[in-house]
């Protein structure tokens, strides 16, 4: 006689009707801008995801990058044009740095800030390499700008390209340099090209404090109106040096970031002291740099550095 049939398993628990946590909806700084689903962009700018975030900590320093994709790029189908990358140059344990901003007039700016970031990070390294004195940013610009240059020989098929014809290509902003633990501290070196910007953000008070001349700003160190982008590299470079101390923060965006912070005394700029007080987990910092506004569509791209030795991420 044939065995039973072995019993059936216990049957799975119901499932919880309790609901589960609500996704991440955008942080509203004021009054909220459209809300809608993004756009793809067009079918070969799949290498520019919408948004990116970057988050790690050396001995020294802990940093904090993002960048999001603006509404209006989002709506109209256009790639992310910012970008921003950093590394950690390991003899000195410094952080180099580079934030660009593609220039809008410009067909393939996205691509020209990307490859600024990335020639002016490579070229920072390169010269930690070779010399432990103060960097030359007319070295490192002259690099980013042979990048695009060398960009437009490949895509236009000829031998010398024209500074108008690689502008209307890749023309971008530029932000770059490194903060380096010194006997004195931990030393900032900065140049810029174009209007992007960078801020002292003092979490005690929670002030900003401008290091280049700002489209408000009245009590920059640094003051120009001439605004070029790469790859033009202006005769003078705008630079800004110091040492980051606590309770401060080196903070280095583009304008869509710079815009709505205006002077910092706003609700732009409380929503940045509230959540950048210590180094958020990279995703939240994401997050708080998408927040939505009315009438600020543009690109946002935000790195952050705190001293290490006071602000541990959480």
């Amino acid at each position: 006689m044939p065995s039973p049939p072995p019993p059936l398993p216990p049957a799975p628990p119901e499932a919880s009707a309790e609901p589960g946590p609500a996704p991440w909806q955008r942080i509203a700084v004021g009054v909220p801008g459209m809300e809608f689903e993004a756009r793809p962009p067009s079918q070969y700018a799949f290498d520019f995801p919408d948004s990116e975030c970057e988050g790690w900590s050396t001995d020294a320093l802990t940093l904090r990058f993002a960048s999001v994709r603006g509404a209006k790029h989002r709506y109209y189908r256009q790639p992310r044009q910012d970008a921003a990358r950093a590394a950690v140059h390991e003899a000195t344990d410094s952080i180099v740095f580079a934030v660009a901003d593609g220039v809008s007039s410009a067909s393939e700016s996205h691509q020209g800030a990307v490859e600024a970031c990335r020639a002016a990070v490579e070229r920072i390294l390169h010269l930690l390499d070779r010399t432990p004195g103060p960097l030359d940013p007319a070295d490192v610009a002259a690099h980013a700008a042979e990048r695009l240059r060398q960009l437009a020989q490949w895509r236009l098929g000829v031998i010398e390209p024209g500074p108008v014809d690689v502008a209307r290509l890749y023309a971008t902003t530029l932000v770059a340099g490194a903060v380096r633990p010194t006997a004195e501290g931990l030393r900032i070196e900065l140049f810029r090209i174009g209007d992007s910007g960078a801020w002292i953000l003092d979490r005690a008070h929670g002030g900003y404090r401008p290091l280049f001349g700002s489209k408000t700003a009245s009590d920059a160190l640094l003051v120009s109106n001439e605004v070029s982008p790469l790859p033009r590299v202006p005769d003078r470079l705008e630079t800004a040096t110091g040492l980051l101390v606590a309770p401060w923060t080196l903070l280095v965006g583009t304008d869509g970031f710079g815009d709505p912070l205006g002077e910092g005394d706003g609700l732009v700029g409380s929503h940045f002291a509230r959540h950048l007080g210590t180094p958020p987990p990279p995703l939240w910092f994401g997050h708080v740099l998408d927040f939505t506004r009315e009438t600020f569509d543009d690109d946002r791209t935000l790195l952050a550095l705190w001293p290490r030795n006071e602000a541990e991420p959480r």
